[in-house]
């Protein structure tokens, strides 16, 4: 299989953890394509029509594109421990802090678009500030109120890789949760987050 990757991107980033936790990173091949909303890559258009990594290319089956459903299919080709719970309110908590986290990096995105990455004249702020609010709102939701001593699932993954992009951009910090913060330190130590780096610049 090849993973169409990029170092920067939370989502591509997800998607590597998870076949790193699944224990079949050795099964992808991974290769980097620069994208951005003002960069047309025609290798990434040609598998996916939203131009967006990160995609998944098997032989001789379609493309799959987009980190949730990329996760969904790699936990269906191990002989682990599903790392989606299967069922009852275990699978409900990890695909509701996985949303959480995938929202919190897509914000996180559209913050930086009105703060560094649109000209300065075209900057709203009335967006950035109710972007800042939401980020926020969400990790004061995780501080109190996530069960992080849960075993390891998908939410989790999805959640470090987040919190981990909002650092690497200098986002707003979420350093003073303590609890939010413990855990994050902890799982950044992981093999599968440090076998991952985030490097690299947006390309525009």
């Amino acid at each position: 299989m090849i993973l169409y990757y990029q170092t920067h991107s939370p989502f591509a980033r997800k998607a590597l953890v998870f076949a790193h936790e699944a224990g079949i990173a050795d099964r992808l091949e991974v290769i980097h394509q620069e994208t951005s909303p003002t960069l047309r890559n025609d290798r990434v258009y040609a598998e996916n029509p939203l131009g967006k990594v990160p995609v998944l290319l098997r032989s001789g089956r379609p493309p799959i594109f987009d980190s949730d459903v990329i996760c969904a299919y790699l936990d269906t080709i191990h002989d682990g421990r599903k790392l989606i719970p299967e069922g009852g309110e275990a699978r409900w908590q990890a695909l509701t802090l996985q949303a959480a986290a995938q929202g919190l990096a897509e914000i996180g995105i559209a913050l930086r678009w009105e703060t560094v990455r649109r000209p300065e004249a075209l900057r709203n702020e009335a967006l950035r500030d109710g972007y800042a609010d939401k980020i926020a709102a969400t990790y004061d939701w995780l501080d109190a109120g996530q069960d992080f001593e849960a075993p390891l699932h998908v939410g989790h993954i999805a959640l470090a890789t987040a919190l981990s992009w909002m650092a690497f951009r200098g986002l707003p910090s979420f350093r003073d949760r303590p609890k939010l913060t413990r855990w994050f330190d902890a799982f950044e130590e992981r093999p599968s987050m440090r076998a991952t780096p985030l490097s690299g610049e947006t390309h525009d």
